[in-house]
């Protein structure tokens, strides 16, 4: 069974050999959706309350298999944003306090060499930092200084010491999945919500580990897949863009497109990118007006049913998510990869008849109430004319916000 996030499911027959970037794909096909190579598969362990993402090359039965007959472990389809974005963004992923290199390159690196360190195998790209480790055969969790390497995972039994005897392994990674736990707190008793875990083959062979803070989290996680799948991962990320480049499908390229002016006798190009853009949004806000005149134009037109067009047109949007709670709203962007800009729109369960835009920022998720009537962030200083606006506007414009809005958080119905 194939599940998604309001537990929708859907039985799904796997052969053997066939890859999560292949299941992904057939469900992108059924259900019509975009194909931005962020839909991901997960592994979920509900009795252990953690998952992972399955990465695309994974035999999808080789998962199933490790299962027990009366598991109730499941496979989940959804996005997963910051799923190669690390290839794109490094240094959002790995603060500088917890990576060194060896003294190959004299603990000098370019930053934008940053991800070659660890699909290179003659460097030793080095995460150091302290955890929180869970105790064997205990409840108690302990803070220790730690050192990932391509050799294994090590603490230090003597502070923040490197040296050889005062280290000791604590995993080999490469026979190892890697976790997040998403109740950290309630069921491990861990001091953070931060936690992820190490799990080699049955339950019992698990090493339970907590992070300060999720930008820590996000730095260990992402330095666990490279190590353990180094160029695969990068291959991965390549393959459908290179796919897209070789595919004759595309009759048009956006490239061959340009904004025309046919307000005058002659039509002519417009150059400049700025008045390019005003007139697209003036396009757009045109389209809007004549979109409400013909709704108002059945039966006597009225001021009430220009504002039900208006409501009807963000009720609509793959970004608006009704009535969601501010607990789930923070959990579905955590799920889809707090990443930058991403975002959703909501009602606000507080304030009624207002609405709620819930957006990430530095792995941060923050709440922006939406004043109503006019749809304005910041006291009615820039106003729009439905949300519909206001998005398209902020797509564009940071405006008053941390950052632009760039992904929006997609529900999809198996």
């Amino acid at each position: 069974m194939m599940f998604n996030e309001d537990n929708s499911s859907r039985a799904v027959e796997v052969e053997r050999g066939v890859s999560a970037r292949d299941i992904c794909q057939m469900f992108i096909m059924k259900n019509c959706c975009i194909d931005d190579h962020c839909w991901t598969l997960f592994e979920h362990l509900p009795h252990l309350d953690m998952e992972r993402t399955i990465e695309d090359h994974e035999a999808v039965m080789e998962v199933l298999s490790s299962w027990g007959m009366d598991t109730e472990s499941r496979l989940c389809f959804r996005k997963n944003y910051a799923k190669y974005e690390f290839f794109r963004t490094p240094l959002d992923f790995f603060p500088d306090h917890m990576v060194s290199v060896s003294n190959e390159t004299n603990g000098l690196m370019d930053p934008s060499q940053l991800i070659q360190t660890f699909l290179n195998s003659s460097m030793c790209p080095e995460i150091h930092g302290y955890l929180h480790a869970k105790e064997q055969a205990r409840k108690t969790w302990k803070r220790l200084y730690f050192v990932l390497r391509r050799s294994g995972l090590y603490f230090s039994n003597k502070g923040t010491s490197k040296e050889p005897r005062h280290l000791q392994v604590l995993a080999e990674f490469r026979d190892s999945d890697v976790y997040s736990l998403l109740s950290a707190r309630k069921l491990q008793g861990a001091p953070t919500d931060f936690g992820f875990c190490l799990k080699s083959g049955s339950s019992r062979n698990m090493k339970m580990l907590c992070a300060d803070d999720q930008q820590s989290r996000t730095c260990w996680i992402t330095a666990l897949r490279l190590l353990k799948y180094g160029l695969q991962l990068y291959q991965n990320f390549l393959q459908p863009h290179q796919k897209q480049k070789a595919s004759p499908m595309r009759s048009i390229s956006e490239s061959s497109l340009v904004a025309m002016d046919f307000s005058g006798q002659r039509s002519r190009v417009i150059q400049n990118p700025s008045e390019a853009l005003c007139v697209a949004v003036e396009e757009g806000l045109s389209w809007r007006r004549k979109s409400w005149h013909r709704f108002s134009s059945y039966g006597s037109p009225s001021t009430s049913q220009g504002s039900m067009m208006s409501m009807a047109l963000h009720q609509t949007q793959p970004w608006f998510h009704g009535q969601l709670s501010r607990d789930e709203a923070q959990r579905l962007i955590i799920q889809q990869g707090q990443v930058d800009g991403l975002f959703l729109l909501r009602d606000s369960q507080s304030n009624p008849n207002t609405f709620v835009l819930s957006l990430c920022h530095l792995q941060r998720i923050r709440h922006f109430q939406i004043l109503p009537m006019f749809y304005s962030l910041d006291d009615g200083q820039t106003r729009f004319a439905d949300l519909v606006q206001l998005v398209d506007f902020h797509r564009l414009n940071r405006g008053v916000l941390p950052s632009q809005l760039r992904h929006h958080c997609a529900r999809l119905a198996l």
